[in-house]
């Protein structure tokens, strides 16, 4: 089984992670003809990339060498992807056919659950408004003068 581009080479894959992510190589595996990618390009936490969007300078670029065994891993900056939520590999040549084909990509990396908060609404008084705090005294107290 594989994914191939309809019209062109061009592929693009739009991977979201449940958690925080920290991706430290990546293995694309092909055939070994015209349809194996030649490029990678890798674009982190876009949400619904498009194919307009990756004109945008990725976070790194990878020229690819056929591997139809998948044993080549491609190393990333970590540094670069070291908080990944969403992760998008753009894939926009290969080897001189007219689609590409990919079998297996592998991702290699660290999970850790995403601490992900809502948006907290505070409101702060400029100044305190007396009415808001007020005392109630328990005995009443009453001053006379002698």
């Amino acid at each position: 089984q594989f994914v191939e581009s309809d019209d062109d080479e061009e592929l693009l894959f739009n991977i979201p992670f449940t958690g925080s992510v920290k991706l430290k190589g990546v293995i694309v595996m092909g055939e070994e003809d015209g349809t194996h990618p030649a490029e990678m390009r890798l674009f982190r936490n876009i949400p619904h990339m498009s194919f307009d969007d990756t004109a945008k300078e990725p976070e790194q670029t990878f020229s690819l060498s056929q591997d139809p065994l998948g044993q080549l891993e491609y190393p990333t900056k970590i540094a670069r992807f070291s908080n990944v939520y969403h992760l998008s590999m753009h894939f926009p040549k290969n080897f001189g056919a007219e689609t590409t084909k990919i079998f297996y990509i592998g991702l290699k990396g660290e999970w850790t659950e995403a601490h992900r908060h809502e948006v907290t609404i505070c409101n702060y008084e400029a100044s305190a408004n007396p009415a808001d705090h007020k005392l109630e005294q328990i005995t009443p107290q009453t001053h006379f003068i002698s």
